[in-house]
């Protein structure tokens, strides 16, 4: 297999240090991997890290690490790029080291954003603990999770071609809803495993290239006792509680400092490809996810009245 395997980890510029560490540590569950010259890496499994926070004004996706599976996979991926006109270069070892991988090269998508794929993501020295979390979260085969871009114009055709054509994911389904008249979600969804996707594209009102990274947990009392985390601290949620159509997920929205999203979920769909079949869907929630303005009109319009009273 030439292409890639897996979601190996994300790089995020941030503008407060202090304040991402005590979201991914502190309310999320992960676990800080080691202190960088400049920012600090984050743990969800017995890798080195899935997270790499550096400092800086972006407030927003640098770079993603797509994992393949030996150096021969990651030869004739680099050698088919680059017979398709794109530019791929090697990392250094200083690259290679700060990255805690084997081997490095990188290009970019048609969107602009950096792609890192690499061979021998290390193995952190200890086994990963969590102080927040009943169990643990789910990565292995699945990779680190999955991210939604924001195409920014770009077209599907475009960016289908390096995606699927190139890097070898297969499309999972396509969800277009009507949000309000004249208002269209239409959003497109690429596994590269098991997992139901591992990026999915669509053009949002967005000007940061990421909408969200979701993080999935084995233990749904988890997904629970994280919003409560996050409520209890004050962080403003995108969206409440509810349940995805096509990979089944059981969520919620929750803004980082950087201003986008995690979507910290549980019970996710695994795909079987000899069985898969695309579909399109024509609703983004099959429940809840509502916008916590929206839950907050409908809990206060359902107050009892002083006394016992009826509105």
């Amino acid at each position: 297999m030439s292409g890639v395997m897996e979601l190996g980890y994300v790089v995020y510029e941030v503008s407060d240090l202090a304040e991402w560490e005590r979201f991914g540590v502190d309310l999320l569950g992960m676990q800080i991997g080691e202190r960088t010259a400049g920012g600090f890496t984050l743990r969800t499994d017995a890798k080195a890290h899935r997270w790499i926070v550096e400092d800086g004004p972006a407030d927003d996706l640098v770079a993603t690490g797509y994992e393949v599976s030996d150096a021969a996979a990651l030869g004739a991926l680099v050698e088919k790029a680059r017979a398709a006109g794109v530019e791929v270069t090697e990392g250094d070892d200083a690259l290679a080291a700060a990255r805690q991988v084997d081997r490095i090269f990188v290009t970019t998508d048609p969107m602009g954003n950096r792609i890192e794929l690499v061979t021998g993501l290390a193995d952190a020295a200890t086994p990963f603990a969590s102080a927040k979390l009943l169990g643990g979260f789910v990565t292995g085969a699945g990779g680190a999770g999955h991210q939604v871009l924001l195409a920014h114009g770009v077209s599907r055709e475009t960016y289908l071609a390096f995606y699927v054509d190139l890097l070898g994911f297969k499309i999972s389904d396509i969800i277009v809803e009507e949000l309000a008249p004249g208002v269209v979600a239409d959003l497109i969804f690429l596994h590269c495993n098991g997992r139901h996707h591992t990026v999915a594209f669509g053009d949002l009102p967005s000007p940061k290239k990421t909408h969200h990274f979701m993080v999935e947990v084995t233990d749904i009392r988890d997904v629970g006792a994280a919003y409560d985390r996050c409520m209890d601290a004050g962080r403003p949620f995108e969206m409440t509680l509810g349940m995805h159509p096509n990979d089944h997920m059981f969520s919620f929205y929750v803004f980082t400092p950087s201003g986008f999203s995690v979507e910290y979920g549980w019970g996710g769909l695994i795909i079987d490809d000899a069985t898969w079949e695309v579909r399109t869907l024509d609703k983004l929630h099959s429940w809840g996810h509502r916008p916590p303005g929206v839950v907050a009109e409908l809990l206060a319009a359902a107050a009892p009245a002083p006394n016992g009273a009826s509105h």
